[in-house]
């Protein structure tokens, strides 16, 4: 069974989604495989945008959809969880950089890394120089991921895989697909596991 997540360090909900992962994976025994793509390329292929953009007018949706999300950060244990204060986040770079690291086979180590600089140290991750800087920091090599991250062939395949995301129906993140069951959302992971239960059993 595939169970792919798509994520971008830009999302906070996909923080919160990769911050669930492995419990399910525990409890499920599956493996879930992590999807790099970049949201702002979703957006754009399907005319989508952020909530915040979205409800910019309406005062009591973004009140509540705040309440919604801090439950859930208290209800998931996500203790360390900080908005990072340079929000709205450009994580191409460190989008790029995820290609290079899945190529090493250390994507997901990878992406612990950059789940925490983007949404629990509050690093600029909008700025190059200072996101290579937390990357090596964090046990990797920022200026050989940077030099990765501008080669056509990353590029390209960044590019492609948003690409298949659009295709099978992604719109926002975080994305899931079971096989070819598809669930957006952070509060849809409990769909999630229903449905690798299911086809697992």
């Amino acid at each position: 069974m595939q169970v792919d997540f798509y994520f971008d360090f830009s999302s906070p909900n996909a923080y919160l989604a990769h911050k669930l992962v492995p419990a399910m994976e525990q409890r499920t025994g599956v493996e879930i495989t992590y999807q790099p793509a970049l949201l702002g390329g979703i957006f754009n292929a399907t005319n989508n945008k952020s909530p915040m953009e979205t409800n910019a007018h309406v005062s009591n949706k973004i009140k509540y959809d705040q309440l919604e999300f801090d439950r859930f950060v208290k209800k998931s244990g996500a203790t360390k969880f900080r908005f990072n204060p340079h929000f709205q986040l450009r994580t191409v770079f460190m989008m790029r950089a995820a290609i290079a690291e899945m190529h090493k086979g250390n994507l997901r180590a990878y992406v612990d890394a950059g789940m925490k600089i983007a949404w629990e140290d509050e690093v600029n991750v909008n700025d190059p120089a200072t996101t290579a800087a937390a990357l090596s920091a964090a046990g990797f090599d920022g200026a050989a991921l940077w030099e990765a991250s501008q080669t056509e062939a990353i590029k390209t395949e960044l590019f492609e895989r948003t690409n298949t995301a659009v295709e099978r129906g992604a719109f926002g993140m975080p994305t899931f697909f079971v096989g070819d069951e598809m669930f957006f959302g952070k509060d849809r992971m409990d769909q999630v596991e229903e449905e690798i239960t299911k086809q697992s059993g």
